[in-house]
């Protein structure tokens, strides 16, 4: 008898985390059902491991799943409603990524040519991008900066990296907390064109913001 209610029970875990997983596709259309989707994942993942040393697979999979995706429902829409302030702020391009936001914004806004020195007209915009982080505090952040190939491969990857650390620094000085943010260059290694042309180079020399919410963000 119980090994036919242990049967039962995988068997009603797994339809469970089958029709979750239904759910989650059609849920990933929208930004608060990725974090729905990428919640339901992990969590499964995690209740799989636990349901296997507890000798109950399927049900330990459908129980993570569902307090997964509970998790993920909530940080997704955090994600969504800074993704939406976001958007708001001038001179910057804001996508969702899988389980993070990727701020992008041109080193033509933020910087004059081999400068490292930020522009008075780019502060405003790191101003109300600082704001938004300090009411999202549950995120960890990069700024990641960008070159073309213009110049040496070691000149490019110097520029980057000063770059970036002076992007993190502002915003640190707006009151973000230092040790939410880690600043990397990356020089010209990483192009989004082609650097054979000026439009190309162009959208190349750039600083990305990435934020990705920690799981204390649910609540």
């Amino acid at each position: 008898m119980k090994r036919w209610n242990a049967v039962l029970l995988v068997l009603c875990g797994c339809a469970f985390f089958v029709g979750g997983c239904a759910q989650t596709q059609e849920a990933m259309k929208t930004d608060t059902g990725k974090g729905v989707a990428i919640g339901a994942a992990t969590g499964a993942l995690a209740g799989a491991i636990i349901g296997h040393q507890s000798g109950h697979k399927g049900a330990g999979a459908a129980i993570g799943a569902a307090a997964g995706a509970a998790v993920g429902g909530a940080i997704g829409y955090k994600m969504d409603q800074q993704k939406k302030e976001l958007e708001q702020i001038p001179n910057t391009t804001v996508e969702q990524k899988e389980d993070r936001l990727v701020v992008t914004m041109s080193n033509a806004i933020l910087f004059d040519v081999n400068s490292t020195a930020l522009k008075p007209a780019s502060q405003s915009t790191l101003v109300q991008m600082a704001d938004v982080m300090v009411r999202y505090p549950d995120s960890d952040i990069i700024v990641a900066g960008h070159t073309d190939s213009t110049g040496s491969e070691k000149y490019n990857q110097d520029l980057s990296e000063r770059r970036a650390t002076a992007v993190r620094n502002y915003l640190i000085t707006k009151g973000v907390g230092a040790g939410r943010i880690t600043a990397i260059g990356f020089g010209e290694t990483m192009p989004v064109a082609s650097n054979d042309t000026a439009s190309g180079r162009e959208q190349n020399r750039r600083v990305e913001v990435e934020i990705k919410p920690r799981p204390e963000a649910a609540s």
